[in-house]
């Protein structure tokens, strides 16, 4: 099963017109001041790269960061930043956000035209946030915008005023303009304008974290009318016990990650002193850096069946690999999915421990979809190592999917984006990218899965339930109905 991950696919191939896609988080991810040579104190700097270099292009890629130089919080909602182009034909643009990670949903973008055009400025994109706030020093990590003609004809990036080919990487760029509450702070426009010596610095405001709320036993527990719980005792991934259990070991094309290096190899069962009851599920994935070197782990339910109730696995997370030089972007993960259609329904606990997808290392991502094609979701960024035992639960009931961490609380979402048909339950262990030569493999290690039906128990409820599979030495038991 084709998980979809939090970050655009490769490529840069023609999207459809689509709602712009959510992604709420609220972790900040703090870089250095930086120094430039424009206001005396800039209240902000704006850092911009750009993946599509050709002129002619299919569409406009600005990906910007925005850093808070100052020595106080600043109120994102005061915010907005523009990027210059020329239009050269009449027509109209379409704007998208493909991944942000203060949220696609915080995003506005609205071209405008400008009142006095230059040779390479007759239009700007106009970026505003609807909430944040930028702890000083903060960036707001990678906003990566798209914006192309509605009939798609080709853009001529050579003579827009924004639009820098060398910058292939963040770098200060002041001919994106960043502004608060309507003044210029960074940059210099089209016509010259740059910012007073002496802009404004922020006001003191709360600023978000990631860290989890001290809820330490969820939810009230109840009766489940059909439960599932698997310790993983098995052999191999042939051990015909796994398809009669309804496990599927998965094998060969697609993605995430690495195309197309899905392998059985990747998923065994051994001896774990560390483990309850002794033994393990173990998700393997090994690289040499090239795609023709790189095996993926994965398995999943094969029956879509589990939609309202609780979800909970004990995962053990790696910060390194178990062999070879660390710096991998791996994902270890739990989740549920269904396939891509109308209902499609998916949420994840998704360990990146060294970052990827333009956030921070020891990222903990709990997402819940509403639409893969659109991008459409919602997500808490924790950032905390997890190297070791952790016992992870997810709630689906009364419109809300909570998640918890070892029996705390660490994201809630609701509305459009509870689950809207029944999911299968799924892990994987995957590579981003590969980002460098030379042999290594890591190891993800599942203990145990458990599935309540209808009811959302408590992270105590769910070990006490358990626990007495484990005192009954039942190893595995499924009465949850199929379809």
């Amino acid at each position: 099963m084709d998980h979809v991950r939090p970050h655009p696919r490769t490529g840069h191939k023609r999207l459809a017109l689509v709602a712009a896609a959510s992604l709420a988080c609220a972790a900040t991810v703090l870089l250095p001041t930086l120094n430039h040579a424009q206001a005396a104190t800039p209240a902000l700097t704006v850092q911009y790269k750009t993946t599509v270099t050709s002129a002619s292009a299919d569409e406009i890629d600005p990906w910007l960061q925005v850093v808070n130089t100052t020595t106080s919080p600043v109120d994102l909602s005061t915010v907005t930043l523009r990027y210059y182009f020329t239009a050269d034909t009449p027509g109209s643009y379409t704007f998208q956000c493909a991944w942000a990670v203060p949220g696609c949903s915080t995003l506005t973008g609205t071209v405008v035209a400008l009142a006095n055009p230059t040779a390479t400025a007759d239009h700007y994109l106009q970026i505003s946030f609807s909430s944040g706030s930028l702890a000083p020093g903060a960036s707001t990590g990678e906003l990566q915008l798209r914006l192309h003609r509605a009939d798609w004809q080709n853009v001529n990036q050579a003579n827009d005023y924004s639009f820098n080919a060398a910058d292939t990487s963040y770098t200060p760029w002041s001919q994106v303009t960043a502004y608060r509450g309507g003044t210029l702070v960074w940059g210099t426009e089209p016509g010259g304008a740059t910012p007073p010596t002496g802009s404004p610095t922020g006001t003191p405001t709360a600023s978000p974290t990631a860290s989890p709320s001290a809820s330490p036993t969820g939810p009230g527990g109840g009766t489940p009318s059909a439960v599932l719980f698997d310790d993983f005792s098995y052999t191999g991934p042939n051990d015909p016990n796994l398809a009669a259990h309804d496990w599927k070991v998965r094998t060969g094309a697609g993605g995430p990650g690495v195309q197309n290096t899905w392998s059985a190899n990747g998923i065994s069962f051994p001896a774990d002193a560390g483990a309850q009851g002794g033994h393990v599920m173990d998700l393997t994935a090994t690289t040499d850096g090239t795609t023709n070197g790189t095996t993926q782990a994965e398995i999943d339910t094969v029956q879509q069946k589990f939609q309202e109730g609780t979800y909970a696995a004990r995962v053990y997370f790696n910060d390194r690999p178990t062999t070879g030089a660390n710096g991998d972007h791996v994902n270890e993960t739990f989740y549920t999915i269904t396939p891509d259609n109308s209902l499609y329904s998916e949420d994840d606990f998704e360990y990146l421990p060294n970052g990827g997808w333009g956030g921070p290392a020891n990222s903990m991502y709990t997402t819940t979809w509403y639409s893969a094609d659109a991008m459409d979701r919602v997500t808490q960024d924790t950032q905390a190592s997890l190297q070791g035992w952790h016992t992870l639960v997810a709630t689906v009931a009364g419109g809300a999917v909570t998640y918890y961490i070892d029996g705390k609380q660490v994201f809630s979402s609701s509305g459009k984006y509870y689950p809207r048909e029944p999911m299968t339950i799924d892990f994987n262990e995957w590579f981003i990218d590969l980002p460098f030569t030379g042999a290594r493999s890591w190891d993800q290690k599942v203990n145990w899965v458990y599935f309540a039906k209808g009811v959302a128990q408590s992270p105590t409820d769910v070990q006490n339930a358990v626990n007495g599979y484990y005192g009954a030495g039942t190893h595995f038991t499924d009465t949850v109905p199929n379809g």
